[in-house]
Formats: C-alpha cells, sequence, structure tokens
C-alpha cells in the first residue's frame, strides 16, 4: 500500500527531526538514581555498615582517572566469602560503576582500578556476602577537574 508506506516514512523523518531539535535531559545520574541502582542490586535485604573499607582520594584535582581500592574482611574460604563488590556513584551518567565477581579462589577480597567522576559526589562500595548479607562503605570526593562530561544537547 503506497499511502501506508508514505504515512510511515514521513512519521519517522518528522520524529528524527524533532529529537534532533529538542534538548535531551541531563546525563547526570542523581542520588535518587543511585538509590535505585542501590536497590536493584540489594533487593529488600538490609545493608550494615563494616567489613569494607573504601579507599580513594577526598580531593581529585582530575576526575579522568581517580585511584579505587574497596577491601573487605572476609575469611575467603568455601563457607563464608565474598561474592561480589559493587560500586555506585551519585553523579556521573550512570550510578552503577561495575561490579567485581570474587569466589574464595581470589584469597582476598579486594578490588583496585581508576574511574572517571564527573563532578564533587558520594561513592558507595557494597559488599555481598555467599551467605546474602551486604555490608557498605561511603567516601565523599571533591573533584576540581571534571570527567565525564557528556554533552547531549
Amino acid at each position: 500500500m503506497p499511502g501506508t508506506m508514505s504515512t510511515t516514512r514521513r512519521t519517522f523523518l518528522v520524529g528524527a527531526a524533532l529529537t534532533s531539535v529538542l534538548p535531551l535531559g541531563s546525563a547526570h545520574a542523581t542520588p535518587e538514581a543511585m538509590a535505585a541502582a542501590i536497590k536493584e542490586v540489594v533487593g529488600d535485604k538490609a545493608i550494615r555498615e563494616g567489613r569494607v573499607t573504601l579507599d580513594i582520594p577526598p580531593l581529585v584535582e582530575n576526575g579522568n582517572a581517580v585511584p579505587l581500592t574497596v577491601s573487605v574482611e572476609s575469611p575467603m574460604t568455601e563457607a563464608d566469602f565474598i561474592k561480589a563488590i559493587h560500586v555506585f556513584n551519585e553523579k556521573n551518567p550512570q550510578p552503577h560503576v561495575f561490579d567485581a565477581r570474587l569466589g574464595p579462589h581470589n584469597g582476598r577480597a579486594m578490588i583496585s582500578t581508576r574511574i572517571k567522576l564527573g563532578d564533587s559526589q558520594k561513592l558507595i562500595a557494597i559488599a555481598e556476602t555467599s551467605k546474602g548479607e551486604f555490608f557498605s562503605a561511603s567516601a565523599d570526593v571533591i573533584v576540581t577537574l571534571a570527567a565525564c562530561l557528556e554533552d547531549l544537547t
């Protein structure tokens, strides 16, 4: 049907034009988005403070490569080990920074990496145990030169 095809093509072109002209929302997560991302991981289970150490500089000159180490007190045995370490932030484009999957064969529950930070913000590290418990630590970081600037407009 020729009429249907041209209407579909016309609708597509109008939609594409509007998408390129209309401003998009901010490319930053929010504290609410971080809370929602945490809830996706832990569900309704309680998160207790302790056992987790989040080592990140409190003042960062450049947010492009911020060193981050998360370590968790655990015997790392077959019966009791850290199953995962989850890291969240409140202002980067994505609130769920990463997951690190671990097992008793790791020997130590520790992960070190570098992350980008788009602004001064709070980070939260959550450790998930093999018994289904969650432990956390948080840190506030001041960033003087931001990274993760994705201008979508």
